[in-house]
């Protein structure tokens, strides 16, 4: 992908001929834009992986849980036989009740935090179909995967062919998806350019790379200028035709790929620290 985005500022290089300055802000660009999306994969793949670790942890802990009970249920089991329980039986039995309900304890806290999380997921998603679900199912698509919320939308509505100007029509889409965010000030995003993989062949635009690119920062520009949204927040990358969701074979599938997906950039750091706050109130 590095190669790509220098074979894309070399090309457009090559092919007109531009000032010493103009060079220089093309490869701060190139830099910008090669640092963002690094910095966003590098952020998404970490929350990813520390998201599984957690949940592997409190599958662990459940299995511990249980083990904890079915053994307590056994030495209650054995009281109710022995006419006499021995000091030791008695400091067990006590030791064993007091590990159980820490670890209840802090299951319980975890499931609090996870189902606060998908509560968060939910009421995004919610927001998101309230303001668009007068659109057409073709050229908007909400889900969720693995807890992040992704947004579709076709280039059909956002964009002429082979062009990245934002119709008019668009911009009354991006200022719905704009409501939303805004009133949720702590959400990230990343806005993806996807296209299909026919060569580009328009004056100005070197590749798909290139368009996909363009596509991404085009929408970024809308969200910031027009409707105010933090451009700290954001984060535009070209995907290409890199990652379709059906095979290039007809001209359906190819618009299918055509679109430009908004990711809802999950925050585990804050998962974590509901985890942390709650084991602190337990103690």
């Amino acid at each position: 992908m590095k190669k790509a985005i220098a074979l894309m500022v070399s090309g457009i290089l090559l092919s007109s001929c531009v000032s010493q300055k103009k060079f220089t802000e093309l490869e701060e660009l190139q830099q910008n834009t090669k640092n963002l999306l690094d910095a966003a994969t590098v952020k998404l793949n970490s929350c990813n992986e520390e998201k599984e670790a957690a949940l592997a942890s409190l599958a662990t802990l459940e299995e511990q849980n249980q083990f904890l009970k079915a053994n307590n249920q056994d030495l209650i089991n054995n009281i109710g036989n022995l006419t006499t329980l021995s000091q030791k039986g008695a400091e067990n039995l006590e030791m064993s009740l007091e590990s159980m309900k820490e670890k209840d304890i802090r299951i319980q806290r975890m499931q609090d935090a996870v189902t606060k999380k998908d509560s968060v997921t939910l009421a995004l998603v919610t927001s998101l179909k309230g303001v668009l679900g007068n659109m057409s199912d073709e050229d908007i698509e909400i889900n969720v995967e693995k807890g992040v919320v992704y947004v579709s939308i076709s280039d059909k509505l956002l964009f002429r062919s082979g062009s990245y100007t934002v119709t008019a029509k668009a911009k009354e889409v991006l200022g719905k998806v704009a409501k939303v965010v805004n009133d949720k000030p702590d959400l990230e995003f990343m806005v993806e350019g996807h296209t299909d993989n026919v060569p580009i062949k328009i004056e100005g635009i070197v590749d798909n790379w290139d368009l996909s690119v363009k596509r991404a920062t085009a929408v970024v520009r809308i969200l910031e200028n027009d409707f105010d949204v933090a451009p700290a927040r954001m984060t535009a990358a070209g995907r290409s035709y890199y990652i379709p969701v059906a095979d290039n074979d007809t001209s359906a599938n190819r618009a299918k790929n055509r679109r430009t997906r908004i990711v809802v950039l999950p925050k585990l750091d804050q998962f974590y620290d509901l985890i942390e706050q709650g084991m602190k109130a337990a103690q």
